[in-house]
């Protein structure tokens, strides 16, 4: 068997067939307790918050695929973050990438900051900024990598090497990367946290967070947390997302490839002002992202336009045929979306425009269509929002 834990041979064989039946599927264990023998004691499991068989085989399936010794799937992913954030005290700081997901921005602004969890918001891609913002209460470095929604690349391993013995962790949403292309554990990272609905799942037909670490005393923290506030993911889901990683691999490296393609289609169209995809050699962090990701840069990209209107893209995002209208990414079936308007709303105008999200910006995951197909689609949707605007502005 090959030793690549990301491999389709290791992902198929790491899913256990069922030692009771021989069911080569994990069963779904679909309860709410378990019979005990005597007070106490029982066959691993007790109630189905604490414990349940599929949400275990997914959990380890997880964990093995990030190299890491323990993973917990939560009811979504902004309860996997809220998790995480749980682990921190009253007066504590993070250091989290600035053009953050809007859900994300919103829980630590609206939630925590008045529980006195302050956040400072840098370009992690620049180690001085990061610096520049450490002090004696910061406890979490927070990345995305590749950001969402500019696809920006932080370098883990230098961030990890920054606070090495630091009393700082670092924390790394590996959504976009996925365990296919960069494991941060591996980098140096101790706390990965996945949108499991993404990628993982890859069909858009659940919800579903991940939290995966190494440190057996951080494993038993987030184990407590998972247990006592209640967030888990269940059985049916479970069993979806197992199903769903079966083909992540051959999923992901497609989904990669047309992005690619599609990205340098995009860098030639004139009304397009900048492509924001690490797989291309013009982004800033694409060295880093080639080393770092293993040559995979994966199925998300975003577009800019040279008339930075939100009414152009309005009608783009409506116009371009085989992309569906929709939040989220990573599913079989190519989306597309207004970041400003949609994913990141949460965040005030100035702080999205700081973090380089303009009015115009235009995100789109790639499925597992044709790329020609795809070209074409947003060609013809490029063309048709611009010949709209035109004529509204003539009537008007």
């Amino acid at each position: 068997m090959s030793t690549n834990n990301t491999s389709n041979t290791h992902i198929i064989h790491a899913i256990p067939v069922d030692p009771l039946t021989g069911s080569i599927s994990v069963p779904i264990y679909q309860t709410a307790t378990f019979v005990q023998d005597a007070p106490g004691v029982n066959k691993g499991y007790d109630y189905g918050r604490s414990g349940n068989p599929t949400r275990k085989a997914l959990e380890e399936l997880v964990a093995s695929l990030e190299d890491g010794t323990h993973a917990y799937a939560f009811a979504t992913g902004l309860a996997a973050i809220d998790a995480v954030v749980k682990l921190l005290s009253a007066g504590d700081e993070i250091i989290a990438v600035d053009d953050i997901y809007g859900g994300a921005y919103r829980l630590f602004t609206q939630v925590y900051e008045k529980f006195g969890i302050k956040v400072h918001y840098v370009d992690t891609s620049d180690l001085e900024a990061i610096v520049q913002h450490i002090n004696d209460k910061t406890r979490f470095i927070w990345l995305e990598s590749p950001t969402n929604p500019t696809l920006k690349v932080s370098d883990i391993a230098a961030i990890a090497g920054l606070i090495k013995d630091s009393g700082i962790q670092l924390v790394v949403d590996n959504t976009f990367a996925t365990p296919i292309a960069q494991q941060p554990l591996n980098l140096g990272a101790d706390i990965i946290i996945h949108s499991g609905t993404k990628y993982l799942s890859g069909h858009s037909d659940l919800v579903a967070g991940l939290v995966v670490v190494k440190e057996e005393r951080l494993a038993e923290r987030v184990k407590f947390i998972q247990n006592a506030t209640g967030a888990i993911l269940g059985p049916n889901d479970c069993w979806l997302l197992v199903r769903g990683i079966e083909t992540l691999n051959l999923r992901f490296r497609h989904q990669s490839a047309t992005a690619l393609q599609v990205a340098k289609f995009l860098e030639t169209h004139p009304e397009i002002e900048e492509v924001y995809y690490p797989g291309l050699s013009t982004h800033p962090n694409h060295e880093i992202a080639a080393q770092q990701q293993n040559g995979l840069f994966g199925g998300v990209l975003s577009f800019t336009l040279k008339n930075d209107s939100v009414e152009l893209a309005d009608k783009i995002v409506c116009s371009t045929r085989y992309f569906k209208l929709a939040e989220s990414l990573g599913g079989v079936k190519s989306l597309i979306c207004s970041p400003p308007q949609m994913t990141h709303k949460s965040i005030p105008r100035e702080k999205r425009l700081q973090a380089g999200v303009k009015d115009s910006l235009i995100r789109i995951s790639i499925g597992i269509e044709e790329a020609a197909d795809l070209e074409q689609a947003i060609a013809t949707g490029l063309n048709t929002g611009v010949l709209a605007l035109q004529e509204a502005v003539a009537i008007a």
